[in-house]
């Protein structure tokens, strides 16, 4: 078991602190300008779930190319993995294109019928454009990082995303507060700069895979893999439609959530992205063991050894649950510290304390339910998890989250109630999923 854990988090590291480099992005943005009004924070959250589906829908799309790339070198093919890349990279565009287009042209409707206070409406129109865009370079980059991930050479692109926070803390401060002559733009600003870094960001990938000696071998026939065909393209979205789906459900139910907050009041709203930016960040090395699964179990399966993607995914269950121990009791300790990190008015705190404590009690389900896909997903097991995702989040925890919240008036209580009982729900299913699936 140790061996197995070690194994894991030698891979995993880097993927987990390329995540949470990204996750950072927004949550230098809602320190920011949660700095200037609680009225800028709310519009912030309201923005970022309005994009999560999106954004999530192509993160995991792109989930699809580690394992398959795994799977390729544990098969001895080393011309595969580009092809699978190009590809990628064309469906990402293709999808991520039609997304954002289709937000462009239903931001009206976006923004005006969704029960928002005015204040939140007004300031989250140029907001929601720069994200939308944004959203096409971000995605793009995390094709050729899964590219890179499913190689094992995880280093390289996790130090691109840590040089990217500076960047854009440098941006924010010159965009958002209107310094060194650039214009005060405020929540506009947020949205600029995290633009321009995500631009920033693809360009600097794609010159570390052109030039970095350790691709080369990967990158022999260059010409052959441009050449795009159906059946290529097939194979990543057999696997990569799934991926997406389960994650855009997840995603999709934190937004709808964090929509159905904003009915309960901006200051509501704001305690609420505060506390789920937390809940974010642990999310993120959760996710970073589970991509890290995700690879050795595909490459595991791809050299026929059955014992060892049962040794990789139990030792990876017992590190999720360890985990979610930890930032449960971490945010316990900081419930009334770490909000302040984001927004001082005392009425916005006064929720976030009860918030941050809910957020403690389900890092459990969550890092638990996030290794169940990872490891799904590296057997190409899709078809279940989307279904078991689909029950606890839908059928489950959103309707239990809005009852709680609205019919017995625990306001965003409630939400985040609904929540643990999903996400608990989601990792005892998926737990028993592998275990079955393992002693097939």
């Amino acid at each position: 078991m140790r061996k197995e854990i070690k194994e894991t988090l030698y891979l995993g590291w880097p993927i987990i602190l390329g995540n949470l480099s990204q996750m950072f992005l927004g949550v230098i943005d809602s320190a920011m300008v949660g700095a200037i009004h609680s009225s800028q924070l709310a519009a912030a959250s309201f923005v970022n779930n309005l994009l999560t589906i999106p954004l999530v829908l192509g993160f995991g799309l792109t989930m699809a190319i580690s394992p398959l790339v795994a799977h390729s070198l544990g098969n001895g093919d080393n011309h595969k993995p580009l092809v699978i890349a190009v590809n990628g990279l064309f469906v990402a565009l293709f999808m991520m294109l039609f997304l954002a287009i289709g937000i462009e042209l239903s931001k009206h409707f976006l923004l005006h019928n969704m029960g928002q206070d005015d204040i939140v409406v007004k300031l989250s129109s140029s907001y929601l454009k720069w994200m939308t865009w944004s959203m096409i370079p971000m995605i793009l980059f995390m094709v050729l990082k899964q590219f890179s991930d499913g190689l094992g050479e995880t280093k390289w692109p996790m130090y691109l995303a840590l040089a990217s926070l500076p960047v854009n803390g440098l941006l924010n401060y010159l965009f958002i507060f209107g310094k060194f002559g650039f214009p005060r733009m405020e929540l506009t600003g947020a949205g600029l700069a995290t633009f321009i870094s995500r631009i920033l960001l693809f360009i600097s990938i794609i010159l570390l895979i052109t030039y970095k000696s350790t691709y080369k071998p990967y990158l022999q026939d260059v010409k052959h893999a441009f050449l795009l065909k159906l059946s290529r393209i097939q194979e990543i979205l057999k696997v990569g439609i799934p991926s997406a789906i389960q994650y855009g459900m997840e995603a999709g139910a934190f937004a709808v959530s964090g929509v159905m907050s904003g009915w309960l009041g901006y200051v509501q709203q704001a305690a609420h992205q505060i506390a789920l930016n937390m809940a974010a960040i642990t999310y993120m090395v959760s996710l970073g063991i589970s991509s890290a699964g995700s690879i050795r179990v595909a490459n595991a399966r791809g050299q026929g050894n059955a014992d060892q993607v049962k040794k990789i995914g139990y030792s990876n269950f017992s590190m999720a649950v360890f985990y979610g121990l930890i930032c449960a009791f971490i945010l316990y300790l900081g419930r009334n510290a770490l909000p302040q990190l984001f927004n001082s008015e005392i009425e916005v705190l006064k929720f976030t304390v009860g918030l941050m404590i809910l957020a403690g009690i389900f890092q459990i389900s969550d890092s638990t339910q996030a290794v169940g896909i990872g490891l799904l997903r590296g057997i190409q097991d899709m078809k279940v998890p989307t279904l078991i995702v689909l029950l606890a989040y839908w059928i489950v925890g959103i309707p239990i989250g809005y009852y709680l919240a609205f019919q017995l008036k625990w306001e965003v209580y409630g939400l985040w109630i609904g929540f643990i009982v999903g996400l608990s729900a989601s990792a005892l299913l998926l737990f028993f999923r592998f275990r079955h699936k393992a002693n097939e």
